[in-house]
């Protein structure tokens, strides 16, 4: 599968972004409604008459996009992280009262995951027939 990208610099508007402005200069009210400059990717695949995907950063313009395709498609990869933590480890199967419960319980789903992702990656494992 294979895409286009294009960055564009854009200025967000709406309600979210006055709030998220207002906030950052502390709620007063001198905010001169202007929003500092972003930066968009989108994405086009080959097939797709439109584009299939929006990220907006606020990283520096001079971040390669090689770099900001990246890291936008890492998304994916969390995602699925997440679902085999959840789902296939367990992380949601805690029923304690306690912190120190949940947190021996996170613990021990994550090094079980580190451990069949260091079995995965391993060249030498066995491999089932």
């Amino acid at each position: 599968m294979t895409s286009r990208f294009a960055v564009l610099e854009v200025r967000p508007s709406g309600k979210e972004a006055t709030r998220t402005a207002q906030e950052r200069t502390g709620g007063r009210s001198r905010w001169d409604g202007v929003l500092p400059l972003r930066r968009l990717l989108v994405e086009q695949r080959e097939a797709a008459d439109e584009p299939t995907g929006y990220w907006m950063t606020d990283l520096p313009a001079t971040t390669p996009v090689a770099d900001l395709v990246r890291w936008a498609k890492m998304r994916w990869r969390i995602e699925h992280d997440y679902r085999e933590l959840k789902h296939g480890l367990g992380l949601d199967h805690f029923e304690g009262r306690t912190w120190r419960g949940w947190h021996h319980h996170v613990t021990l789903v994550t090094a079980a995951q580190a451990f069949l992702t260091l079995r995965q990656l391993d060249p030498k494992a066995l491999t089932p027939a």
